[in-house]
């Protein structure tokens, strides 16, 4: 039981950093029954709402330390067990490697949380224009790290979903 934990544990955070390496904010079509013409202005609302996912983000890249040493530690008891894991290794060092390209600029973007222009200690807009201006300066930043990660993230995760699909899991029978 604790195995299959572990393991779950592992795929959700590889998809949680697939998830990270995604573009934060999302375009959807107006509806047919919604009367206001777009003004290309954004609600305050929105950008609240758009500052609590990129700080949840920013969080989330924090801890990739802790991840790389989770899924260094699981893939060191599947090599003991017998399970060919170069892929997801070789998958891994290179995860590894981006993320001292991309650790200078998540420092560099530790000074725009810092100062969170335009919005109070508990993310309320206070000055729209200076929220807008800090939003867009913490999507640069964002996808200046999503470029010096270059794609390692989405090929670990490919990496482990092969290993999964080669190694499927053992059925268990349940005890009476």
């Amino acid at each position: 039981m604790k195995t299959i934990f572990k393991k779950t544990m592992l795929f959700a955070l590889v998809a949680a950093l697939a998830v990270a390496s995604l573009p934060f904010v999302s375009v959807a079509a107006q509806g047919a029954d919604d009367p206001t013409p777009p003004t290309g202005e954004v609600s305050n609302e929105k950008l609240e709402r758009v500052w609590a996912r990129q700080l949840k983000a920013y969080e989330r890249i924090g801890k990739t330390d802790e991840f790389v040493a989770k899924v260094q530690q699981l893939l060191d008891r599947a090599a003991a067990n017998g399970k060919d894991v170069s892929a997801i290794q070789s998958a891994l060092d290179a995860f590894v490697e981006a993320t001292k390209d991309a650790k200078p600029i998540y420092e560099s973007a530790n000074g725009i949380i810092n100062s969170h222009q335009g919005f109070d200690s508990d993310g309320k807009v206070t000055d729209t224009a200076k929220a807008k201006e800090t939003v867009k300066a913490m999507r640069e930043k964002m996808q200046e790290i999503r470029t010096a990660m270059d794609g390692t993230g989405k090929a670990l995760h490919e990496a482990v979903k092969a290993f999964r699909e080669a190694n499927p899991r053992s059925a268990k029978t349940p005890t009476p």
